[in-house]
């Protein structure tokens, strides 16, 4: 497997939105949490190929805002490689539980979660009317309610 490096901007840093477009659907959208929100960058040694933004929701659990690898390096555990990262951040800050919510149309993403050790812990109804201005669709069905997954860490 190549050399990837993880690097956690610093916040003077130029947000990365053309990475945190792939997974999230408006600027304004990641402007709702990105400013409080811890961002890695996964780089292959030419290039950024990946990011991750984690919020600290409470002194218990960590909160995945946006992951996100760019398209010819998805399906080779980039993702999976994100997630290892994301629990070894939150178990050394002795975070109890590591969430993520994702659209009810994202069948792919719920399945790359539960394979990680998440848990269906939840559901916002009505998540992506209330707060896009537009309706949005993901595998030809219009985004409704967001799924919220959960990890229990342990030592």
């Amino acid at each position: 497997m190549e050399n990837f490096t993880f690097n956690l901007l610093h916040s003077d840093s130029e947000i990365s939105y053309h990475l945190l477009l792939l997974a999230d659907e408006t600027k304004e959208a990641i402007n709702q949490y990105i400013f409080n929100s811890d961002i890695y960058l996964l780089h292959d040694g030419t290039e950024n190929i990946a990011v991750m933004a984690l919020y600290k929701k409470s002194t218990t659990e960590l909160e995945i805002k946006n992951i996100a690898v760019i398209e010819n390096c998805r399906n080779k555990g980039i993702g999976s490689i994100l997630m290892n990262k994301a629990k070894e951040i939150a178990k050394e800050n002795q975070y109890k539980t590591l969430t993520v919510g994702t659209s009810d149309t994202g069948f792919q993403q719920i399945r790359f979660y539960e394979k990680n050790g998440f848990i269906k812990s939840g559901i916002l109804k009505d998540f992506f009317i209330e707060n896009y201005a537009t309706p949005i669709y993901e595998n030809g069905l219009q985004m409704r309610d967001m799924v919220l997954l959960s990890h229990h860490l342990t030592e």
